[in-house]
């Protein structure tokens, strides 16, 4: 049987994120709110789910898919669709955390965060984040004198796994534990909720990876993130 990681925007949007999707997605492809994420999937390489995935995309532009490297639709051909990039990533996954280090006092970021969070996000660029990815959330963060400076959440949501994402410290404050330590806060309520936590890296990011590693993630699988224009 396929592992429901293989196709995690699929497998998301057609079951736990489903409230999430635009409302003319359909049995042959989904595409999330434009104002909460990138992702657009297709059913299968089928030309009705092709020309689905086509029709979302002109329709709500900026669409990015990412499927298993080397999968039936890893790279699939649009018709009428130009592919703006290819980029490869991995997808990790953690059952249990390595020992950790200190506790960092965070709080639970609100509707009220949102435009701070936009802002942390645009400017590190931890990945695919718009102005209302925080409703995948929860998200938390830690502020200083009253300014956002690092957060972590989760996004996609699948059978028995839910994803750590949108990992970022304002440059000014990296090097004080505060990624490990909102990344241990959030993947530890995964896991003691029993579930698994996964997560998408650059695969051209070698100390993002080792990052990850100390925590407890092991790479499962290589993807390819594919935007189109």
């Amino acid at each position: 049987m396929p592992h429901p990681l293989d196709r995690a925007v699929w497998n998301a949007l057609t079951t736990r994120l489903a409230g999430f999707v635009t409302p003319d997605s359909d049995s042959h492809a989904v595409r999330i709110d434009p104002e909460v994420g990138v992702f657009l999937s297709g059913a299968d390489a089928t030309r009705e789910s092709l020309a689905a995935m086509a029709d979302l995309v002109r329709r709500y532009p900026g669409a990015g898919i990412v499927e298993k490297t080397g999968g039936p639709m890893a790279a699939p051909d649009l018709p009428g669709v130009a592919v703006v990039d290819r980029i490869p990533l991995v997808q990790m996954v953690a059952i249990a955390l390595t020992p950790g280090g200190p506790d960092r006092a965070f709080e639970t970021l609100t509707e009220a965060d949102a435009p701070d969070m936009l802002a942390l996000a645009t400017l590190t660029k931890p990945g695919p984040f718009r102005s209302a990815t925080r409703r995948l959330g929860p998200f938390i963060g830690i502020r200083s004198e009253g300014r956002l400076v690092a957060m972590a959440g989760r996004r996609l949501r699948v059978d028995g796994f839910t994803e750590l994402s949108g990992v970022c410290t304002h440059p000014d404050w990296r090097g004080r534990g505060y990624a490990a330590a909102l990344s241990r806060a959030v993947a530890g309520e995964i896991l003691a909720a029993g579930e698994g936590v996964f997560l998408h890296a650059f695969a051209e990011h070698p100390a993002t990876i080792a990052f990850y590693r100390s925590l407890g993630f092991e790479v499962r699988a290589e993807m390819t993130y594919t935007i189109l224009g």
